[in-house]
């Protein structure tokens, strides 16, 4: 059995199978054509709240993945990642370059995450 959070007709916010939760790619709203360190920290806040209405935090990441846009903003989008992240408890990470769906965003982010 499936639960959708926040479907929408393209997609939903997270999709939760069992105990796993597939988590959306989450992109800047507020601060897109921003630094990728301003986009990041809004991203990470959304990744937040679609996890918490899965009724989990972020210590049940499992596994993230990171899109950038230029990977030359790998510093910039580690330091909003380290300020967020938990010590000792960071899930599995992937960082790639990638063209995103609009040219002013600058990351994109999935996770997978248990409950």
């Amino acid at each position: 059995m499936l639960e959708r959070i926040n479907p929408d007709i393209r997609w939903s916010d997270a999709v939760v199978v069992g105990n796993l939760i597939f988590v959306a790619g989450h992109t800047a709203e507020k601060t897109r054509g921003q630094s990728v360190r301003e986009q990041t920290e809004e991203v990470l806040q959304l990744l937040d709240e679609t996890l918490a209405q899965a009724g989990v935090t972020k210590r049940n990441l499992a596994m993230v993945q990171i899109y950038l846009a230029d990977m030359s903003n790998f510093a910039q989008m580690n330091e909003a990642w380290d300020r967020w992240v938990i010590s000792g408890e960071a899930p599995a990470r992937a960082t790639v370059e990638s063209r995103l769906a609009y040219p002013d965003l600058g990351v994109e982010i999935t996770a997978v995450a248990a409950r």
